[in-house]
């Protein structure tokens, strides 16, 4: 998948990068480079997260069990 993020640098010199499709994932670097690094840590565990949820809303039916796939 791909994902655009903005890079900014804060006040006290870090680097903030945002994910605006993804609300609230955000993260920063001492640097662009772990800046970015850490954007793609945030994405990962935000997407978890959110599967997550939808996982836990999944009808349960007897003998069925949610199948997994990965893109």
């Amino acid at each position: 998948m791909i994902f655009h993020v903005t890079l900014e640098k804060d006040e006290d010199g870090w680097i903030v990068a945002e994910c605006p499709a993804l609300p609230g994932c955000v993260s920063q670097g001492k640097d662009e480079e772990e800046a970015l690094k850490n954007i793609k840590e945030a994405i990962t565990a935000w997407l978890w997260a959110e599967d997550q949820k939808a996982a836990a809303l999944l009808p349960q039916k007897p003998g069925q069990q949610p199948i997994v796939v990965a893109v």
